[in-house]
Formats: structure tokens, sequence, C-alpha cells
């Protein structure tokens, strides 16, 4: 049986959006029933039945997100990118890569752009027990996923942020952890995701760190965009993933760590392994 977060993860036909390109580069898929409204600016966009162009005449980082700006702020309110975030995103292929442009954090499923995350698996250890995982609830007012399970810590990693730097302020923000523990976090391994969502499209790199939290902490969410941790077995969030009750993110980073620490045979997880990339670089913690 293949898992329902590992068949989401894939989840996404091409043949149903547009490619958008920006300097003679593909950064993105937008929906074919979404590409009409972009026709309102012919001087920003060249379109054609596969693709979507930002117009060579902004051929700079600073004009091309003056005229993506504008583009946004007008869809957004007419009511087709929902979720404003007042977080800056850039458009860019690589993690490393520099910036094509720079746009609002809830465009990019619009627009179907690469995006970069954190998520983090809460480790409790015990010995002479079996080791539990932290697991967060999303708050019900959450614009994504609200009331699904969740990793103790995962957050987006804005313009501006390295990875380091995110997981210590996601850290705080989600779940109280301080900084002396949360410089501690061990990096797995990095996962792709591309599923079409009822926004748009995700389509984003996800760097899946472990931290083992001492046995007398618990979470504390500073930013109510949690509802509740659980301190979970670790035959609990099996079955929560099975369930489908965890987002895929959170799915896909959990089993991650279940597989690296031979928690779980990898015969549950068929398929997973073409998901994955190697461990993080050390080299990724730096700042962009």
């Amino acid at each position: 049986m293949t898992l329902p977060c590992i068949s989401a993860a894939r989840r996404f036909d091409a043949r149903a959006h547009r490619s958008f390109w920006i300097d003679g580069q593909q950064v993105g898929w937008i929906r074919a029933t979404d590409a009409p409204w972009l026709a309102r600016w012919p001087d920003v966009f060249e379109t054609d039945a596969q693709r979507v162009v930002l117009s060579s005449r902004y051929s700079t980082v600073d004009s091309r997100t003056a005229a993506l700006g504008a583009v946004i702020g007008a869809l957004a309110a007419d009511g087709y990118i929902p979720g404003w975030r007042d977080e800056t995103y850039a458009i860019r292929n690589a993690f490393d890569a520099p910036p094509l442009a720079y746009i609002e954090r809830a465009a990019s499923r619009f627009f179907g752009t690469m995006t970069y995350a954190v998520h983090l698996n809460g480790i409790v250890e015990y010995a002479q027990a079996a080791p539990r995982l932290w697991i967060a609830r999303r708050s019900d007012t959450k614009a994504t996923d609200p009331g699904m399970l969740d990793n103790v810590v995962a957050g987006g990693i804005g313009w501006g942020f390295s990875i380091e730097t995110t997981i210590i302020k996601e850290c705080w923000e989600e779940a109280g952890i301080p900084e002396d523990i949360a410089v501690r976090a061990s990096p797995g391994r990095a996962v792709h995701v591309l599923q079409s969502l009822p926004e748009g499209t995700q389509a984003e790199q996800i760097f899946i760190y472990d931290l083992v939290l001492p046995e007398d902490f618990a979470p504390r969410n500073q930013d109510g965009e949690v509802g509740e941790h659980r301190l979970a077995r670790i035959d609990e969030v099996a079955r929560w993933i099975e369930e489908d009750a965890m987002t895929v993110d959170a799915s896909l980073a959990t089993l991650d760590c279940m597989l690296r620490r031979q928690w779980i045979d990898e015969d549950a997880c068929a398929g997973i392994d073409a998901l994955f990339e190697p461990p993080v670089a050390e080299s990724g913690l730096t700042s962009n």
C-alpha cells in the first residue's frame, strides 16, 4: 500500500497547467484555468497555450518585482490570491541561486514557484522506554491545513533568512524552544513536493531536521499558529500518517526521521526514496 502522503507529494498534472518563465528559465506552474486572469496585463505577460512568460522588458530584479507586485496586489484584491502573509519570498530554482524577483509569499502557489521550508522532528529519548515524538496540531484559523497534525516546528524560509536562522525563529514562535536548544538540531534529508492544491501549486523543497528535546521540556506556542502539542508514541504517529491526519509535508518529514532511526520498516514506505535527497550539507546553513 502506498501511503497517502507519498501519492499526494506528486499529485500534479502538467497538462492542466502552463509553465511560468522569467529570463529564459521556467520558474513555476500556473493553472490553465487561472492563466486567463493575467490577460489584463498584456504589457507584463506574454502568453500562449503552453507558457506564461514575464515580458523581457522587465530585465532587472527590481523591475520584475515591481511588475509582479502590482499584478499580485490586484489579484489578491479580487480574491484570486488568498491568505496574504506580508512575507517576502524570492523566485529562484535553487536555494542558493540568485533571485530573479521577489513576491508576496501568498502568491507563490498561484504562480507555482519553488519555495523552501524547514520541518523539525522533536524527539524525546528515554533511558528505560521507547522514544516519543512531539506533534503539533495546527490552529483552526491557519490559512492552510487548519486543524491538521504537524511537526513540532515547521515554517517557510523567507528571503533574508538562512536555514539555521529560520529554525531558531520558528522553534521559538511555534514551540517556545530557546535558541540554546534549537541550535542542536541535526540535519536529515531534504524532500521535494510538487502537488496541486486549492490555492494553486505547491512546489517546495523541505529541509528536514531532528532535535532531541529534554524530557522535562514541554512545547508552548508563542504565535497562535498551533492549537496544541502532543507527546506521542511512534506507533501512534505512524497510524496518524496512515490515516492522513498529518499534513503531507509533516508526514514526509516524520517518515524520514523514522526511517533514518530504523523505527519503521522501509517496506512500509514504498516509493518514498524517490522524493528524498541526501542530508543537508553544512554549507546550507549559511545566510542567503
